[in-house]
């Protein structure tokens, strides 16, 4: 049953757990598995009529497991409501001694097509080309190990056509679990069954999902208690709640950010606006002393000291403040090195980015009292491993990274992950043009600030990416190449305020 389509539900599951929910409820009595294929069908094929009309010629794709049978119940029915259909399924002959085992629900979803005049092609790779709109249930949350012919030439023809494209329940080729994939279908729009998959707000499904829209299956009483759960801007009504009248600066935060080696003074500049623009009453700026002017050219409420060496001075910045910033343009050099050790000294809650999570990978120290907020790459680093790895599995690096160093996590890239431990939040918002120098200092500025008005640790790093994510959003209106991290700033301050 399709409710509430374009709203998704915050809980996130992996394939198995969808699997047992499945199999709860059959053993329940109170659907069976063919119940389910017809529910999805069925859903699909609502949301299709409501998007393409009847004159528009359909093709469907469809593989050999449930996903297929799926397909096949929503080909029946654009039958029956006189769609122009066309059907092709992955085995050259689905009667033929040989073929690969069907289930009970691929076999009665099979013929009930079939029943109603359908007619089943086999795979033909100019046609796929040529399509106007393509229904892909090649592959489903079962896809495991290498995608290999056909399926893998018919994915690379869907990707190589003009069609609209509609994926049911995920786009064939992505891992439910980790929303990683080589040979993946591009989807406009993707109709997910059941339970939403976590994969498909993280990763390399960001690209390829299109609009996801979810239909019910009746599955949410037989899941268990999520630990990976969706987030959007809604937090941030009921978390960032109005100022007190008679609150002042001291009473909203106090922020010192460490960094800005040589040359490097915009990124600890972007840092410490950030921390102004999310709410912070009081910032400074520990960085080279050439940098003064720099720092406070157009941004004269920023506090600046210049340091040359690690001394008393340093030491008296780092205890005025409730929260610290380390990283932003600090450089893998003593000056550096030795600012990273001073602040890890210190028992104030930590932001920790740029060369200081690089600093940390050649450390391995373990804190509660940070937020590490790494990119794929300085992930890699921090785990010892490739880049490639970390995106196979963005979940494990996450999980890896925290039970290593501590604290909470903020694996950043399309579809951030938070995660302190024990809960995993995925934050699918932003957008392309946060690939710029710069945007990641203004996302650990955020955080720090929330973090200095009295938010916890995970809280704070949730918040912080919403508002992110969503700044860099709405500063999209003039186009994603291009845009910088000062960019975002306006549009910060008026994400903490609600307008």
């Amino acid at each position: 049953m399709l409710e509430n389509a374009s709203v998704l539900p915050c809980e996130l599951y992996k394939a198995s757990q969808i699997s047992e929910a499945e199999l709860s409820l059959v053993s329940s009595g109170r659907a069976n598995y063919i119940d389910l294929v017809e529910s999805a069908g069925d859903a699909a094929y609502r949301q299709i009529v409501k998007i393409k009309n009847s004159e528009t010629p359909i093709l469907v794709l469809v593989g050999n497991g449930n996903n297929g049978a799926d397909a096949f119940v929503c080909a029946r029915h654009l039958l029956a409501a006189g769609y122009d259909v066309s059907l092709m399924a992955v085995s050259r002959d689905i009667n033929a001694k040989g073929a690969s085992v069907h289930s009970v629900e691929y076999i009665h979803a099979r013929d009930g097509f079939k029943a109603n005049a359908g007619v089943i092609d086999t795979p033909n790779m100019g046609r796929i080309i040529a399509a106007e709109v393509i229904i892909d249930g090649l592959l489903g949350i079962g896809l495991k190990g290498e995608i290999r012919a056909p399926v893998r030439d018919i994915i690379t023809a869907i990707n190589s056509s003009n069609a609209w494209v509609f994926s049911l329940d995920l786009p064939s080729g992505i891992n439910a679990d980790t929303g990683s994939g080589h040979c993946v279908v591009q989807a406009n729009m993707t109709m997910t069954f059941g339970g939403v998959k976590q994969g498909l707000l993280t990763g390399h499904a960001r690209q390829c999902v299109g609009e996801l829209f979810f239909a019910d299956l009746g599955l949410s009483a037989f899941f268990p208690e999520s630990k990976v759960t969706r987030v959007s801007n809604d937090l941030l009504a009921d978390m960032l709640l109005p100022r007190a009248r008679d609150s002042h600066k001291g009473l909203s935060g106090k922020v010192t950010v460490v960094g800005g080696d040589k040359g490097m003074a915009g990124a600890i500049k972007l840092a410490a606006e950030a921390c102004l623009r999310a709410g912070t009453g009081l910032v400074t700026v520990l960085s080279r002393p050439e940098h003064l002017n720099i720092i406070n050219a157009n941004r004269p409420e920023l506090m600046f000291w210049g340091c040359e060496v690690v001394d008393m001075e340093v030491y008296l910045r780092l205890g005025w403040a409730n929260t610290l910033i380390i990283g932003p343009g600090l450089g893998k050099q003593s000056w550096g090195y030795n600012l990273f050790k001073a602040v890890r000294l210190s028992d104030k809650p930590c932001v920790v980015d740029a060369d200081a999570l690089n600093l940390l990978s050649e450390e391995h120290c373990n804190n509660n009292n940070w937020v590490l907020t790494p990119h794929s790459g300085e992930a890699a680093r921090l785990l010892g491993i490739t880049i490639a790895e970390v995106e196979r599995d963005r979940f494990a690096a996450a999980d890896n990274i925290q039970k290593r160093y501590g604290g909470v996590v903020v694996l950043k890239g399309p579809g951030s992950l938070i995660f302190d431990g024990k809960k995993c939040v995925v934050a699918p918002v932003g957008n392309p043009g946060l690939a710029s120098g710069g945007c990641g200092d203004v996302l650990t500025g955020v955080i720090a600030a929330l973090i200095s008005q009295g938010f916890s640790l995970f809280d704070a790093a949730i918040m912080g990416v919403i508002v992110h994510g969503e700044a860099a959003d709405r500063a999209v209106t003039a186009g994603e190449r291009g845009m910088l991290a000062s960019d975002l700033m306006p549009h910060i301050r008026s994400l903490v305020n609600h307008l």
